[in-house]
């Protein structure tokens, strides 16, 4: 059995780390006598001057419903280089520096915390001879093998209470507001959050939209009576005929990032429908803050699992939530696709069922019924 296991967060911040870290700790302190070094800042602290600490269950008491992580993140490191055409390569002697302080700091195993790219990063340490076992983390939820990574439902909650919210403010004025929300390639915080707070548009990735279903939907309600819209956009949704939207940060050195689709919506839709449009990007505030109880359970429970994975001696896996249970999968299957929306399956039959519209330009004949039964063309399954 490994004796000391290292632990780091990688990727951009999620809510349930430090529940994830104070799980490790515990379990593998009190259950089988181990120690466990935190590495800051990512697979960066493996780098140069080490920077590692021991940590006690002393150190993680309190953390259960603190956001964020003790260790420290990084987004982009120097794990992963890219040549000129974009495609990433590996930089073989940085994996072989962490690995060789690997070894002088006595660790075992690792331990890491992160999503798709993350995760791909700790595969190459496995293929190196290291231990390795991942915890999912993404507030997108778009890892594949797992139905759920820790982060999402908070993220999801804060994303329904912003459309709460934005419905009293929209009714009062009779106006159309828009919520932009994360998600690039994958449009599960808005699929969900808009089913929950009662959107009336939801554009995700997976289905590309016009303008002008979204201006007939906000027409149609108005003539219904209703005056006013809510519409829920992930920041890769994408109008047929054209490409993604980006922000420009006005800084050379750094690539545009993605966002704007809000803004982009709120224009158009103005001149197709005269009516007054507002546009709030959640952004990082889904991110921050407090793991709601699902997100702390789940957390914990990838925690306590992934100590017994080291324990049990397997080798470059990902603990993952399935039918209820947490098992354990090869992180390159995790890593191998994205976990899409489907575009015709139940839960955006569900949403259109209700009401809701994508966007879409054959968005019509979801509706219509069987011409041979009768019944609508929405059944679950």
């Amino acid at each position: 059995m490994p004796g000391t296991i290292g632990i780091l967060t990688g990727g951009g911040d999620a809510p349930g780390l430090n529940a994830v870290i104070r799980a490790v700790v515990t379990t593998a302190i009190g259950q089988y006598g181990m120690r466990v070094i935190g590495i800051e800042h990512g697979f960066e602290g493996l780098l140069g001057e080490t920077q590692t600490h021991e940590l006690t269950t002393a150190d993680v008491r309190g953390l259960l419903p603190r956001g964020g992580t003790i260790l420290g993140t990084r987004n982009r490191g120097r794990f992963v280089d890219r040549d000129s055409n974009g495609r990433a390569i590996r930089v073989d002697a940085l994996y072989h520096e962490a690995t060789e302080n690997l070894r002088r700091l006595g660790i075992d195993a690792l331990v890491v915390l992160g999503g798709e790219g993350t995760l791909a990063i700790a595969q190459e340490f496995g293929r190196l001879g290291i231990p390795v076992v991942g915890v999912p983390k993404t507030i997108d939820n778009d890892l594949a093998c797992t139905e759920l990574t820790f982060g999402f439902i908070t993220a999801l909650d804060i994303a329904t209470d912003a459309l709460d919210r934005l419905h009293t403010t929209a009714e009062s004025h009779d106006r159309v507001m828009i919520l932009e929300v994360m998600g690039r390639n994958t449009g599960w915080i808005a699929l969900h959050s808009g089913i929950a707070g009662g959107a009336d548009v939801i554009l995700i990735p997976e289905i590309p939209f016009t303008m002008q279903s979204v201006a007939d939907r906000i027409r149609a309600r108005d003539e219904a009576g209703s005056n006013f819209s809510i519409i829920v956009a992930a920041e890769g949704a994408i109008e047929t005929g054209h490409d993604l939207i980006y922000q420009d940060t006005g800084d050379p050195l750094h690539a545009p990032r993605l966002g704007g689709i809000g803004s982009y919506c709120q224009r158009n839709l103005e001149a197709l429908t005269g009516k007054e449009t507002r546009t709030v990007v959640l952004g990082h505030l889904q991110r921050g803050g407090r793991p709601n109880a699902f997100d702390r359970m789940l957390a914990t429970n990838y925690g306590t699992c992934a100590v017994r994975a080291v324990v049990e001696g397997k080798q470059s896996v990902m603990v993952a939530l399935q039918a209820g249970d947490v098992i354990t999968v090869p992180i390159y299957q995790a890593i191998a696709n994205v976990k899409t929306v489907p575009p015709n399956g139940q839960l955006v039959r569900t949403a259109r069922d209700t009401g809701i519209s994508f966007g879409a330009p054959d968005e019509a004949q979801h509706h219509r019924p069987n011409s041979k039964s009768g019944e609508t063309v929405s059944a679950c399954g």
